[in-house]
């Protein structure tokens, strides 16, 4: 299955970042893409957003699902992007929609790791998210998500490594910064040779966020990438083969000798 990664810079406007991606979706097709990954804050960007935050979160969240849909079904291809969805409460979920190729939702998942790090509280205006991991199935490929800081906890992607993924798609909006980009990199081959998957990041790319969206194999090569562009797509073909071969000689899955929680009982 070819997968892409589109970068952009989004706006505070809904209707205008649909229309980027509808764009990068496009090319990605006319690739042979079957599967585009955008970056976290793809709905709107939250630094953008004129007027209150969660009304705008309110009033947006379900034309941008709709507007994704639109996208998948008119272009032919599965969609994987970020937004902000209301809880309930005055702090919204940062949340990733999975939708496949005919526009229906695959699976939604909540950002469990909120970004309270180098100086920045995410916490202080999202919800942590509360329903787990989530694996969707596009193309054959068993498919995890997971948004941005997650990449920093190496057991979200072993559980959906060990859920099936053979594919994981992440969705940043990753800062910049000192070593960040260094971080990021570093961080996208690990997870990928530590599970031996394929790993698809899609990144924002502007003033404040590195870009640098990627596509790295099971043995954490990069097989195409992007650096600071302000918008652009890349596109490799993500096969099965590669992961069966590289779990033939490299087989870290089954030569685990505790489960993620073990080690954490046995030290406790």
């Amino acid at each position: 299955m070819k997968v892409s990664v589109g970068q952009f810079n989004p706006g505070g406007n809904v209707v205008r970042n649909l229309t980027v991606m509808r764009r990068l979706a496009t090319s990605s097709r006319a690739d042979g893409g079957r599967l585009i990954v955008f970056p976290e804050e793809a709905m709107f960007s939250v630094g953008e957003v004129e007027g209150d935050f969660a009304a705008a979160v309110d009033a947006e969240w379900t034309t941008f699902v709709q507007g994704l849909s639109r996208i998948a079904a008119d272009v032919g291809i599965a969609v994987i992007a970020g937004g902000y969805e209301s809880s309930g409460e005055e702090r919204p979920f940062n949340t990733l929609v999975a939708i496949d190729d005919d526009g229906a939702i695959l699976g939604t998942y909540r950002k469990l790791h909120l970004y309270d790090a180098f100086s920045y509280q995410e916490s202080k205006r999202i919800k942590p998210g509360d329903s787990g991991v989530t694996l969707v199935e596009i193309g054959g490929f068993q498919v995890g998500i997971m948004t941005c800081y997650d990449i920093r906890f190496p057991e979200l992607a072993r559980a959906l490594t060990l859920e099936g993924a053979e594919l994981i798609c992440v969705a940043a909006a990753w800062f910049k910064g000192e070593h960040k980009v260094e971080h990021w990199e570093t961080l996208l081959k690990a997870r990928a040779i530590e599970n031996t998957v394929w790993v698809a990041a899609a990144g924002t790319s502007s003033a404040h966020c590195i870009g640098h969206s990627a596509i790295v194999d099971p043995m954490g090569i990069p097989q195409d990438f992007l650096e600071n562009e302000a918008e652009g797509v890349v596109t490799t073909d993500v096969t099965h083969k590669r992961v069966e071969e590289v779990r033939e000689f490299l087989p870290v899955l089954r030569n685990r000798r505790f489960e993620a929680g073990a080690l954490v009982d046995a030290v406790g």
